[in-house]
């Protein structure tokens, strides 16, 4: 039986919060540690200059992008399988062989999913206030090819990772404190606050972490409602390759051919 709402003693509910920000927290140092550590070997290597790596004016190679984006996701997997094994938490979430039901839950939450995203930018549109840049839609900006590097990495790593943490452990411990609703609320409420670090520009970053956390609560509900990590990872996959195609038809001018 679904427990919407959980009342569970105090000490549960201080564990779920303080661990839930610990792995968040370590998830983005360790990730932090590691790319830096092979943005140092990518430029002994001669890949990138470090004037790509610090200044603007400067584009950095899709290749040194890309392979700095691994690591940086790869901290994530690190420390979110590493919170399981030492918690003995696997049953914090489910992963399965998708079946119709799941399919049909990859179908029904990208449609919502897109759905929820015309709506939000719809109302950002009548608030007339312009949205921040995710950096490495920025980056795609000045070197298109990024973005087509990034469709499968997005697929790969970036999703799955981020699935990972924020649907599987964050909201699992959230869920076995609160219950599904406030799980969901919660997990897609850090969702968004850490979808800060990845702005740029000079739009507002509030209203591109009121977005993610949107976003968030479909991807947090589709897990709820299938019980199978693979629906929300696939939709947030499905998600950013139409981001990175899009921004890519737009910037090498397809889009208006």
């Amino acid at each position: 039986m679904v427990e919407y709402y959980r009342a569970t003693d105090w000490r549960t509910r201080a564990e779920s919060l303080g661990h839930s920000l610990g792995v968040i927290v370590a998830a983005f140092l360790v990730g932090y540690v590691l790319l830096n550590v092979v943005a140092l070997v990518l430029v002994a290597a001669g890949v990138v200059s470090v004037e790509a790596l610090t200044s603007d004016a400067v584009p950095v190679p899709p290749v040194a992008y890309v392979v700095i984006t691994v690591a940086q996701f790869g901290g994530f997997v690190l420390i979110a399988g590493a919170y399981l094994v030492w918690r003995d938490a696997f049953d914090l979430f489910s992963v399965d062989v998708p079946d119709l039901r799941d399919l049909g839950g990859v179908v029904g939450g990208a449609v919502a999913l897109f759905v929820a995203a015309i709506a939000v930018s719809f109302v950002i549109q009548q608030l007339g206030v312009q949205t921040a840049t995710n950096q490495a839609v920025e980056l795609g900006q000045q070197n298109p090819a990024l973005f087509l590097y990034m469709i499968p990495i997005t697929i790969l790593v970036v999703a799955p990772a981020e699935e990972l943490l924020f649907r599987g452990v964050v909201q699992g411990l959230f869920r076995r404190a609160y219950g599904v609703v406030p799980a969901v609320v919660f997990a897609s409420a850090l969702f968004g606050v850490v979808h800060w670090v990845a702005l740029t520009g000079g739009g507002s970053q509030l209203t591109y972490v009121a977005v993610a956390g949107v976003l968030g609560l479909v991807l947090g509900s589709v897990y709820e409602l299938t019980e199978n990590l693979v629906v929300p990872v696939a939709i947030h996959a499905l998600w950013n390759v139409y981001v990175f195609g899009s921004q890519y038809l737009v910037a090498t001018g397809a889009a208006g051919a």
